[in-house]
């Protein structure tokens, strides 16, 4: 019987392992040779926009407030007794109607009163006037002393001024009378009486007896920021914006329901004067209104004008996403079609776009749409990007209607 050596096992098992190893690889190898190779990677596609700066109309939407163009509150400028009112409440009135009657009787008794007292001053003047004339004749003759002169002579001066006072009182008295028939001072629409009939009214008494305000044209005052006032000043002065100078000062409005006002309004005047609670000054501007739409007190957004951006570059507003902290940054291809991130100074929206004031130049292409599957340095094809049109719709061009602008 033959005896197994323990040294010969250990150097057989490894060599026979090592056989069977390469044994199995080239069978795995005979099996895929017949399998085709594994399919390569596509190019992510992308829809970009290239940046072409134009001219735009920049615009700003201020909150503000409707105010009459005249106001006028009625009092009573005589004592008395309220006859009767002869307007309608909410009517339109007309300069110099009649508003009120107030009883007459009084005014009328102290003007006759004052005519009667001048007439009698005037009826006396002739015959002092006459003895004053002898008087200083009969001085000239030493036929009357200095003293009867001076008499005669102050006699007539008083006579005179008595006449001017009741020609005086009689003016007055007239005019009093006047005032018993209350007028409307200016055209426009009358609010509610605060005094019926029978009411007891005094001269220039606190609580007007109506108010009458115009509405048409009608005034909209907004407060405008004083940071805001000199950031437009400094772009103005640097040359970043251009005034329109053939419709500067005209003004659109948006009313409280969202809808634009039919009519465009002008811009009046800037106040000088600063309100230091809210640090802003006061545009006034006035706007027709024809068909009573805007009423005193009523909340608007005036679109006014700032200037033209000639080289605005405007990107989609999904072009552009937030950094980590929080700064605007957008997607670009580059010359090689690699991606690369791009920081941007956004300044504002203009419709559905971003203004850009710095971070791209013109040509860039800004990556819109399959920004998720783009990484910094990645390979992509860019495709142009076509953006949703409304049928029919036609794409605005430089000479149509600006684009509205939002801060």
């Amino acid at each position: 019987m033959q005896l197994k050596n323990p040294i010969y096992d250990l150097l057989i098992q490894p060599k026979a392992v090592l056989t069977a190893l390469f044994c199995g690889l080239c069978l795995t190898a005979c099996q895929r040779q017949g399998q085709a190779p594994p399919p390569m990677m596509m190019t992510p596609e992308v829809s970009t926009v290239t940046v072409a700066p134009r001219p735009i109309l920049l615009t700003t939407e201020l909150p503000g407030r409707t105010s009459p163009f005249l106001i006028a509150e009625i009092r009573p400028q005589v004592n008395g007794l309220i006859q009767k009112r002869l307007f309608k409440e909410g009517s339109d009135v007309q300069a110099g109607q009649e508003l009120y009657q107030i009883d007459p009787a009084p005014f009328q008794a102290a003007l006759d009163n004052a005519k009667a007292a001048l007439g009698r001053a005037e009826a006396s003047l002739p015959a002092i006037r006459s003895r004053a004339d002898r008087f200083r004749q009969a001085l000239a003759d030493k036929a009357v002393s200095q003293q009867d002169f001076d008499d005669a002579d102050a006699a007539l001066n008083q006579a005179e001024a008595d006449t001017q006072y009741w020609k005086a009182m009689v003016e007055t008295a007239r005019i009093n009378l006047g005032y018993a028939r209350v007028l409307s001072p200016i055209s426009g629409r009358i609010g509610k009486s605060s005094v019926t009939d029978g009411a007891i009214v005094t001269a220039y008494q606190p609580v007007p007896l109506a108010t009458i305000q115009q509405l048409d044209p009608i005034y909209v005052d907004v407060p405008q920021s004083t940071a805001e006032l000199l950031r437009l000043q400094r772009r103005l002065k640097e040359g970043q914006l251009r005034l329109d100078e053939t419709n500067a000062n005209t003004v659109q409005l948006i009313l409280g329901d969202g809808t634009k006002y039919e009519y465009e309004g002008t811009m009046q005047f800037r106040d000088v004067s600063v309100d230091p609670t809210t640090a802003s000054v006061i545009l006034r501007m006035v706007f027709p209104n024809p068909k009573g739409i805007l009423l005193p007190g009523m909340f608007v957004r005036a679109v006014v004008k700032e200037g033209i951006n000639t080289q605005a570059i405007l990107i989609p507003q999904q072009s552009v996403s937030r950094d980590p902290k929080g700064n605007p940054v957008a997607m670009i291809v580059n010359a090689t079609n690699a991606v690369e991130q791009r920081l941007l100074t956004v300044e504002r929206t203009v419709g559905d776009k971003w203004l850009v004031s710095s971070g791209l130049t013109p040509g860039d292409r800004v990556v819109v749409e399959s920004m998720q599957v783009t990484r910094p340095g990645t390979e992509v094809k860019a495709v142009p990007f076509v953006e949703n049109q409304p049928p029919g719709s036609q794409p605005a061009g430089p000479a149509s209607t600006p684009e509205k602008s939002n801060e």
